[in-house]
């Protein structure tokens, strides 16, 4: 048997040592990997950590190739899936085989019927940007510097709520949009810290319970499931064979079509799971994303503006932008790719499981491995990061540039290199979803606010906070509205008109004048005056038109 080349494996541990020693020096688990597999000059990395055989690939050929086939589908059963699944195994991101085909099928579908992807849902995303731009305002109003990236939370999580359960939270104030909050952050920070013992020294969880964080963790789930099922319960009281008007009654219409079926996988347990699936991947990965965008507008001042004179030419400012705005504005999208690329939220993929023995790159990759008796599973991870920072496709992969997503013309240029939402079957099922609630947000803001630093404060570190989930340092900044410049813009272009119309009637031609060609003021003459205004917003140059028409001739 030829094993993926790596380093060498030490009794009990493994790797793990090595692994630890290469976080420290290089902080973050990704670059740590992928420090060690250019040490062995390697795109396959092979791997021990506890028991557990794990190889890691790099570079877009190898990691096309894992996602593109069937025996790398698998998903890892391990003591700490199931911790995260409360102690089963369900929902659709850690499931495989015949239930992950048939829940994946069944959500795709259902969330198609209840408006994933159609104008209700664009409805849904844009009542939260107004919401956003409401309490954008009042903080720009008062002066009051703003945890902008840590706002969008909420709105993805109440657009998600709608998906799910067919009403809205009813304000930012509702407890329950607090306690689902608080359990995903409080879960997503005790998962983060924990994972590394937990994962694979699972036995540590009877020696020392509370400082591995298992008793912390089993509490957080409690909490979470209790949300579920108070929802799922007031949805069940109410249900009608008729109504399907969310996923939770469509998921409930199918448990009821499968009664008497002892082989059902529709159960109650399972909708808890899915529900968890689309909440905490689903608004973690966009808010997170979110939280990156604004950093980098407060960061790079000259994208920031390219965006906005964008949004002004397009859009103006008599509307908020809409989903169908998005092809006419490639610059705004491409500030978003290169986010996406330059500081993924997930820089390794979802952990995969060898579900048939088989070859990588010549390597023998074993389904499964005998350890203490028990047979181990191959789990194989994917570095996402290794695609996006590829020096030899991107050029300058550490540059943040925007501009290397559009053609000469400044049309989008769609990149097959760069994959935020993973690839393959296993591609992110929320990525429609994600890429709306991106969009709208981050142009409605854009459009509305200046984002400027906090006076007399440093600007924030672009470095992440290291985790398993690639998120910000905290940060604050200043908003500034935008709609301030626009009515200075009006009212200057308003007292013009007035002041031409006023030198107008004091020196034009008098009434009943004798016949012949008199010397108009040309600066009277509508068009000259449009073009005058040429270059201003657009919604402002409608308004000094709309003024000369309703002055006398």
């Amino acid at each position: 048997m030829v094993l993926c080349t790596g380093p060498t494996w030490f009794p009990m541990v493994g790797n793990f040592l090595d692994l630890k020693r290469k976080c420290q020096e290089k902080k973050y688990l990704h670059e740590a990997v992928a420090a060690m597999a250019r040490e062995h000059d390697t795109s396959v990395l092979g791997l021990r950590l506890g028991s557990e055989l794990t190889v890691v690939v790099f570079g877009y050929q190898m990691v096309k190739e894992v996602c593109g086939r069937e025996e790398f589908d698998g998903r890892p059963d391990t003591f700490f899936i199931r911790l995260r699944g409360m102690g089963g195994r369900g929902g659709i991101t850690f499931t495989d085989g015949r239930i992950w085909q048939e829940h994946r099928s069944f959500a795709v579908r259902r969330l198609r019927q209840v408006g994933l992807g159609r104008a209700a849902m664009d409805d849904i995303i844009m009542d939260e940007l107004q919401e956003l731009v409401r309490l954008f305002g009042e903080s720009a109003a008062a002066g009051r510097a703003v945890s902008i990236g840590r706002s969008f939370a909420p709105s993805v999580l109440n657009v998600l709520w709608v998906l799910t359960t067919g009403s809205s939270f009813l304000s930012r104030e509702d407890p329950r949009l607090h306690s689902l909050l608080k359990a995903i952050k409080a879960r997503s920070i005790a998962f983060n810290m924990a994972g590394g013992i937990l994962n694979y020294f699972p036995w540590m969880r009877f020696l020392a319970p509370e400082w591995t964080g298992y008793n912390l963790i089993l509490r957080l789930n409690s909490d979470l499931k209790d949300i579920f099922l108070a929802t799922i319960a007031e949805h069940q009281a109410r249900y009608s064979p008729d109504k399907t008007d969310d996923l939770i009654d469509a998921f409930l219409h199918e448990m009821e079509s499968r009664q008497g079926d002892s082989a059902s996988s529709f159960t109650v347990d399972q909708l808890v799971m899915i529900c968890m699936d689309f909440f905490i991947a689903g608004s973690q990965t966009a808010s997170t994303t979110l939280d990156y965008v604004f950093l980098m507008m407060l960061l790079y001042p000259d994208v920031q503006r390219r965006a906005q004179a964008q949004l002004d030419a397009v859009v103006g400012t008599a509307r908020l932008p809409k989903i169908a705005d998005r092809k006419k504005l490639p610059y705004v999208e491409a500030v978003l790719m290169e986010v996406q690329r330059l500081h993924q939220a997930t820089p390794i993929a979802g952990p995969r499981r060898v579900t048939n023995a088989t070859k990588l790159q010549g390597y023998d990759i074993p389904k499964a491995r005998r350890m203490l008796f028990l047979p181990q599973d191959t789990t194989v991870l994917i570095s996402l990061w290794s695609v996006h920072r590829d020096e030899q496709h991107w050029g300058d992969p550490t540059v943040f540039r925007p501009e290397r997503h559009l053609t000469d013309s400044g049309e989008l240029l769609a990149d097959d290199w760069l994959l935020p939402f993973g690839l393959g079957k296993r591609r992110c099922l929320g990525e429609a979803l994600a890429r709306s609630c991106m969009f709208i947000f981050f142009a409605g803001v854009l459009q509305n606010f200046e984002i400027l630093p906090v006076p007399d404060k440093e600007l924030p570190e672009e470095d992440p906070t290291p985790g398993l989930l690639l998120s910000p340092q905290p940060y604050m900044v200043m908003l500034k509205s935008r709609l301030s410049r626009y009515v200075t813009e009006s009212s200057h272009q308003v007292v013009f008109v007035l002041a031409v119309t006023s030198y107008i009637k004091r020196f034009g031609k008098p009434d009943n004048f004798p016949p012949g060609r008199f010397n108009q003021n040309a600066l009277y003459d509508q068009p000259v005056l449009m073009n005058w205004s040429r270059g201003h917003n657009p919604a402002n140059l409608r308004y000094v038109h709309n003024v000369a028409n309703m002055l006398p001739n």
